[in-house]
């Protein structure tokens, strides 16, 4: 795993030459050979950075990052994160923080917890002010959700109160991974609410709309995804290896000669979302 980032890179790299890219977000935290933060923006080929993951909170739970051998939280071992956040942005990336994931506690019972942890997010890692911000005194640029479990409801709510804080200043960017069948099970209200930016469909793991030496399946969702979602940008989420996802790699000639060419005339194509692990 040590040369993972390394690996990662010439995916990308060897990927570039086939398309114009409009912009390439990659998840960072699950994977212990992916290098360090600063080291993944330093190498140039990512416009968006996801932490992944604060795993646990709501329902008046205590909320925890999981950033796996990253650091440790419960040392505040997640502070020296700082400089690198501040150093990917000073190179133009925006960095965001993964809520959910496919193994967390996570659940909102109301409007009102929604906005308890809007309040959290706010003050913890965004513009506001907490004498405990797990990673420091740098602000992230905004809230990705990756929900693959606890609750369908008030996702929605959160992500209207996390957009209202953008009047504060500094804008909150709001961007989603759902799975590619539609509308997805867990954030779908949420994101017909608009206020979205970045949407990454998730087109690995779910055989109805994914690749599988055919475009057919994976160019009707793609289609549906970007005529029905009013955000500004849908992103194909992919993985970057086929050890990184059960099922849904393409190898970069595929990729570069059937499936971008499909779905690039689109307004809205935004090009990749890549996963290095399990999301």
């Amino acid at each position: 795993m040590a040369n993972q980032l390394a690996l990662t890179s010439l995916w990308i790299m060897l990927l570039s030459v086939g398309i114009n890219a409009g912009g390439i977000a990659i998840y960072w935290g699950q994977n212990g050979g992916e290098g360090t933060l600063a080291e993944m923006c330093s190498t140039g080929n990512y416009d968006f950075v996801n932490l992944a993951f604060l795993a646990t909170f709501g329902n008046g739970q205590t909320p925890m990052i999981n950033l796996a051998g990253h650091c440790d939280p419960y040392i505040n071992g997640c502070t020296k994160l700082t400089t690198d956040i501040k150093s990917c942005q000073a190179k133009g990336v925006k960095v965001m923080l993964t809520l959910g994931g496919a193994i967390g506690s996570y659940y909102l019972t109301s409007a009102a917890d929604a906005k308890q942890v809007a309040t959290y997010l706010w003050n913890n890692f965004l513009g506001g002010k907490s004498s405990t911000r797990p990673l420091g005194k740098a602000v992230l640029d905004g809230i990705d959700f990756d929900i693959e479990g606890g609750t369908t409801q008030h996702w929605d709510d959160l992500a209207r109160y996390l957009s209202g804080y953008s009047s504060r200043g500094k804008k909150v960017y709001l961007t989603a991974a759902p799975q590619c069948p539609f509308p997805d099970a867990y954030i779908g209200t949420a994101l017909k609410t608009g206020l979205f930016d970045y949407v990454w469909v998730q087109f690995y793991n779910n055989p109805p709309c994914q690749y599988s030496g055919g475009i057919t399946n994976l160019e009707d969702a793609w289609k549906q995804w970007t005529s029905d979602i009013p955000a500004a940008k849908i992103f194909l989420g992919l993985p970057a290896s086929p050890t990184a996802a059960g099922s849904g790699y393409i190898p970069v000639g595929d990729l570069t000669s059937k499936v971008l060419p499909a779905i690039k005339g689109s307004s809205k194509y935004g090009v990749l979302e890549v996963i290095q692990s399990l999301l």
